[in-house]
């Protein structure tokens, strides 16, 4: 919210003319003038009052004049001086508890007899402190995840820049869940066993050379003919799961150990002997696929691991990766797992339904961390389990997608249409306070779903490779918070923690960062990818001591999705203003 300085507002009072003001009735002549010295104000929450002077004019009148205030809100308080029989006073306003917003008053000046006015905005915004106590570590690592599959296998090829793009993001373990056609070995609806790498590796071998080199990939499916009537949507034949164990063993030769021969055929990866597959994750969203239970699907993760690890022991497994409340799961898995357990991860959507409001997707994302909180209560029935590191291997605004009739998903009969709130500025409010709240909750990784993609869930257009705004927004929390930065949370007051999300960290060098993710909305009721409101923040700093530079990254609705947003340089001080925009988010860096 930027506020327009003029040097004067006036407003001329004279007999038989209107403009707010005027001589009494039965005539006599006078006017007053009035002068705002500025047209606009700002004040902080709980901060001190902010003072407008004000000029008046007489023209055929001599008696005392008197300044009152209309149009303050709720919590807010004024202050006047009033000219009496001089020629200026001043109104002072304090924010006190009232709303963050712009408020649009009306200053007044009479005399009894004659009177003039003058408006004035004045902008409300909240106050963040941030103390020199820390309150333990932070570190999220930003990834991206790719579902290789007929639909969208070509991607590279028809982008090869993309891996470029692609390896500026950072990502830490991109996450591969190849499904469908994506799956190597079999031919949904047949008893076929042929293994064909194609299509899986036409997405995993570019992913294999960027980033980490390391990616995850979750073993999402087995092949159909393992599956009732040769289904992938049906119920396991085999509940035992030595013949997926055996799948997930020559997968690992695939990738880690110079390949296997099937069919009087050698099948090896193409990164062979270089890159390998270090992580892997042991099937998808359990809770809702092939009627498994809790205690089936930790059945299967006993079953894969070791046969897994007889061909390879130094990979790593990420086990549940649980969706839609099914929490209580990661109770049964620590009481019978056996296995090895490297990482545990959970997936988190805001909404399944184009329609929820605005408010409804903002308010999940405490939910969110409510979850991983209970995920690590459960998990922590078992000792060998305490530490586990937990990690959010997908992540977006809307789950939902087209069922391949132009039709929702997840609401059968309503027309699908991508939600734009996975792209738009909305994001920019959205995903930062679910990247804060997560990190606070303990959890360790952060994954997009997914990376190329419609405007609902890309990073980047799945067509022509071309930038979201979302790409950015992810960039630079992975820039300004990277995992490997000994980042502590740095003890703060905010004046409103309802509407903006804040994470003040300092980092191992000295540094300090604090975000402010504006996440609040103007219309709770109705708004669906509406414009948020803006305001001004003020960060106090000064308990941190003196810096030497500083800049500030704002990504907001002026934001660029081809170029991105650019930091700006900020002269340190105690107290820094912030400009948010709507839905947005402010990255304050401080360096000693």
């Amino acid at each position: 919210m930027k506020f327009i300085k003029v040097a004067t507002v006036c407003v001329w009072l004279a007999w038989g003319l209107g403009c707010g003001g005027g001589a009494m009735p039965g005539g006599g002549g006078g006017s007053l003038t009035l002068a705002m010295a500025s047209g606009s104000a700002q004040a902080y929450q709980s901060q001190s009052s902010v003072t407008v002077n004000a000029n008046i004019t007489r023209t055929g009148t001599t008696g005392n004049v008197t300044f009152t205030v209309t149009g303050l809100p709720a919590g807010a308080t004024d202050t006047v001086v009033s000219p009496g029989a001089g020629s200026s006073g001043s109104i002072s306003l304090n924010a006190g508890t009232a709303a963050a917003g712009t408020y649009a008053l009306t200053i007044r000046a009479s005399d009894g007899t004659v009177s003039g006015s003058a408006p004035l905005t004045l902008g409300i915004g909240p106050v963040v402190t941030v103390g020199n106590a820390t309150q333990g570590a932070f570190s999220v690592a930003m990834s991206t995840s790719f579902q290789p599959a007929e639909w969208d296998y070509t991607f590279f090829t028809q982008n090869p820049g993309a891996t470029t793009t692609l390896g500026n993001l950072g990502p830490n373990h991109v996450r591969i869940q190849g499904i469908s056609q994506g799956v190597p070995q079999g031919s949904e609806g047949t008893t076929s066993t042929a293994w064909n790498f194609a299509m899986l590796d036409a997405i995993t071998q570019p992913v294999l050379g960027v980033g980490d080199h390391s990616p995850e990939f979750q073993i999402a499916k087995a092949p159909a003919f393992m599956y009732a009537g040769n289904n992938s949507g049906s119920t396991f034949a085999d509940l035992s799961f030595a013949q997926f164990a055996g799948y997930a063993q020559k997968l690992v030769e695939y990738y880690n150990t110079g390949g296997f021969t099937a069919n009087m055929q050698d099948y090896v990866s193409p990164a062979w002997p270089g890159d390998k597959i270090t992580w892997w994750g042991i099937y998808n969203e359990p809770s809702i696929n092939n009627s498994l239970d809790a205690t089936k699907y930790t059945t299967m993760y006993n079953a894969l691991v070791p046969a897994m690890q007889s061909v390879d022991s130094s990979i790593k497994f990420v086990g549940l990766e649980l969706c839609c409340g099914s929490e209580d799961w990661a109770l049964t898995f620590a009481q019978n797992v056996t296995a090895p357990v490297d990482v545990v991860a959970s997936h988190y959507y805001s909404s399944c339904n184009q329609k929820d409001t605005d408010a409804m997707l903002m308010g999940t994302v405490p939910g969110f961390a409510n979850s991983v909180q209970t995920i690590h209560t459960n998990l922590s029935t078992n000792p060998q389990l305490m530490n586990v590191p937990i990690w959010v291997t997908e992540n977006n605004v809307n789950a939902d997608f087209n069922a391949g009739n132009g039709k929702s998903a997840c609401n059968p009969g309503q027309v699908f249409v991508d939600d734009q709130r996975g792209s738009s500025p909305f994001f920019a409010g959205w995903r930062p306070y679910v990247f804060s709240q997560l990190g606070k909750a303990g959890a360790q990784a952060l994954y997009h779903w997914d990376f190329a993609a419609d405007p609902q869930f890309g990073e980047v257009d799945g067509g022509n490779g071309a930038l979201h705004l979302s790409y950015w927004v992810d960039y630079w929390l992975g820039q300004k918070f990277p995992a490997t930065a000994g980042s502590q949370l740095l003890q703060f007051t905010s004046t409103d923690d309802a509407d903006m999300e804040t994470l003040a960290l300092v980092n191992s060098d000295g540094s300090v960062v604090v975000m402010v993710a504006n996440h609040e909305v103007l219309n709770p009721a109705s708004d669906n990818n509406g414009p948020g409101v803006s305001y001004n923040v003020q960060i106090d700093v000064s308990a941190l001591g003196t810096f030497t530079s500083g800049s500030l990254l704002i990504i907001d609705k002026d934001t660029s999705a081809a170029t991105g947003p650019a930091p700006t340089a900020v002269t340190p001080a105690g107290q820094i203003t912030v400009d948010l925009n709507g839905y947005s988010v402010g990255i304050l860096t401080l360096k000693p």
